[in-house]
């Protein structure tokens, strides 16, 4: 994720790492010189005296297509923008959830400082599995070695750590640290966490319908092949940079689509998932090195 400065107008108008130029502009670029290539015939044929097979042409029926195809883009984009928002939804629940689970762990048990480990290999081991990883590298420096071994017997490492967090709760709840109703409180604020994960799952494993997807690259290229035709013989030269901005505007668009529809990716502008765990883990370590101060701090009072 690209954090920028909002208000800084003349920054964000001239960037360019984070923008679809990075992955349209040979698209662009190849648009352009074939409007340049129409122009050439245009004006040979000018010269030759078959100007009548390119001039002529209603501009009415090619203006339709572009509304259509605006609409089309506009739908496109808002489906893509709605599952980023989804993802950011499910990981902000994460986030809450994790907090709450450590919280009263720490506070209600003498297991605090082990939940809040599991609950960050938990979102480490989450993050990797979404960027394509079934592992739990990076995740071992906080979880144990049984419940990494048994993690990675799971197709879905996250699944095996999120199992090794109700064997947290179902040992303290033998041991007598925690009740029936705490034991619901833990199991409630855990399910909101796997949910979170099946939410995300569903966004990364149901791309949007390749018959919708396809039909708008296709009417893209139509639009912008048929452009230079419809206007050749009433803007001369300036066809091609005609050309290169409503390529610029549609290819840009729709690759912007592309790219924020899986938001978990590495992509410049998807998600910032990293930062998201390093926030749970350091916020779950904290509420752990709290505990351990005022337990300290109690102890030489007395």
């Amino acid at each position: 994720m690209i954090y920028y400065d909002r208000y800084n107008w003349r920054q964000t108008v001239f960037s360019f790492r984070g923008t679809a130029l990075q992955k349209a502009s040979l698209r662009i670029a190849m648009l352009t010189l074939f409007a340049a290539g129409i122009q050439s015939l245009y004006e040979a044929g000018a010269h030759l005296g078959w100007i009548k097979s390119f001039s002529g042409l209603d501009p009415t029926s090619h203006a339709v297509l572009g509304s259509l195809l605006g609409f089309l883009i506009v739908f496109r984009m808002n489906a893509s923008n709605n599952r980023y928002w989804e993802g950011r939804s499910h990981w902000g629940q994460l986030i809450n959830s994790s907090r709450n689970l450590v919280r009263i762990g720490t506070e209600y048990t003498d297991g605090g400082d082990e939940l809040a480990s599991l609950i960050s290999g938990y979102v480490i081991c989450l993050r990797r599995a979404l960027q394509g990883n079934a592992d739990t590298e990076e995740a071992d420096r906080f979880l144990p070695e049984d419940v990494c071994r048994d993690a990675e017997r799971f197709s879905n490492p996250p699944v095996g750590v999120a199992a090794a967090i109700s064997g947290w709760i179902n040992k303290y709840r033998k041991n007598g640290q925690l009740d029936p109703q705490m034991v619901r409180l833990f199991e409630g604020e855990l399910s909101r966490i796997v949910d979170s994960q099946g939410g995300c799952e569903k966004i990364l494993k149901t791309p949007l319908a390749f018959v919708y997807v396809v039909m708008i690259k296709q009417l893209i290229l139509v639009y912008l092949t048929t452009l230079p035709i419809v206007v050749c013989d009433r803007i001369g030269w300036w066809t091609p940079a005609l050309v290169a901005i409503v390529s610029l505007g549609l290819c840009g668009m729709e690759e912007a689509s592309v790219e924020i529809e899986n938001p978990f990716d590495t992509d410049d502008n998807c998600l910032d998932m990293e930062s998201y765990t390093t926030t749970i883990s350091r916020d779950a370590g904290q509420m752990v090195l709290r505990k351990a101060r005022h337990l300290r701090e109690n102890a030489s009072n007395t």
